[in-house]
């Protein structure tokens, strides 16, 4: 069971990591948001579950049984957003960020400064910089405030 809104490493993140090293535990993602795009991006790292954290009380026994009978799992307002998500997958390819991107778009847009990335992360200061010009250049953005109204869209963080 993992909150989409983590700190440092969000859920989506920590799932696809837990993919790579542990390919037989499954995932059950508890988040507040049903959008299309964070549902195909947690689809493609692993995840097999959605309980919308509104929905959690009635949905998560029944999500956590399900998914560990190797099923799929999406719960209330859920389920509509997979169905659409899937399809919008399909149908197109984004460039997407890299899960480093994106945690160098998350921490900065939780307000830590470069140096604070770089510590956080275990880089150096000049890569954490890199990180961040490369963000920026993909998503045409050209300050910070652009990358947290990002973040913000995407649900990397809240406001």
């Amino acid at each position: 069971m993992l909150d989409i809104m983590m700190p440092l490493l969000n859920g989506i993140d920590a799932a696809r990591e837990i993919a790579e090293t542990c390919p037989d535990t499954q995932v059950v993602l508890l988040t507040a948001l049903d959008q299309e795009r964070l549902v195909t991006e947690a689809v493609s790292a692993g995840v097999r579950g959605f309980v919308l954290k509104t929905q959690a009380e009635e949905d998560l026994l029944q999500a956590i049984e399900q998914v560990s009978r190797g099923g799929f799992y999406a719960g209330g307002g859920v389920s509509q957003a997979v169905v659409e998500a899937c399809r919008a997958a399909a149908a197109q390819d984004r460039g997407h960020l890299t899960p480093r991107e994106r945690q160098v778009v998350q921490l900065v847009a939780e307000g830590k400064s470069t140096k604070q990335v770089a510590a956080l992360l275990g880089i150096t200061i000049k890569t954490a910089e890199f990180h961040r010009a490369r963000v920026m250049k993909k998503l045409d953005v050209h300050d910070v405030a652009g990358l947290v109204r990002y973040a913000i869209r995407e649900g990397l963080v809240t406001p």
